[in-house]
């Protein structure tokens, strides 16, 4: 079993919330939060602000005092299982700049809270029911946790199942 430990940032502003769009290797393309791989030797927080300096340009100066959301999804198929922690940035500077060295985000928008879950039509679950809950009743006093169970080889045939 591979595992992956992955932060994710909710960065708002007068604009909306800040989406950033990634470029698959197979073609696909998703929007998603900024944020990714914590790398060894990385706090998560450390490797979130390195991530969305990345992705975006901006420079995060504070985070919440906790992680907004936790997610855990397990591909049990394809032997992964990827441990997300989705933090809010309070304190934010920079302008929209794209230069992630990965090559995988593309583009970045501030998207209205109306118009996210359709710009997320096309990301996984486990990242969109997440957010999805955040943006209908958004909370910021206590952490929730969303766990998935992913069945399957390839998108085509894939099953992702809701735990909690």
């Amino acid at each position: 079993m591979r595992d992956w430990l992955v932060a994710g940032a909710v960065i708002r502003s007068a604009d909306g919330l800040l989406l950033v769009k990634n470029q698959r290797r197979d073609g696909r393309s998703d929007w998603t939060p900024p944020g990714g791989v914590v790398d060894p030797g990385e706090t998560l927080l450390d490797g979130l602000t390195r991530e969305v300096a990345e992705e975006t340009g901006l420079v995060v100066e504070a985070w919440s005092g906790r992680p907004l959301y936790r997610i855990e999804a397990i591909a049990v198929d394809l032997e992964w299982r990827l441990s997300v922690e989705v933090h809010l940035a309070v304190a934010v500077r920079g302008d929209l700049t794209i230069d992630d060295p990965d090559g995988i985000v593309v583009e970045a928008s501030w998207v209205r809270d109306d118009q996210c879950l359709d710009r997320l039509s096309s990301s996984p679950p486990w990242v969109r029911d997440p957010l999805g809950s955040w943006l209908a009743d958004p909370w910021e006093d206590d952490t929730r946790d969303f766990r998935y169970r992913i069945e399957g080889r390839d998108l085509a045939s894939m099953r992702v199942d809701r735990l909690d």
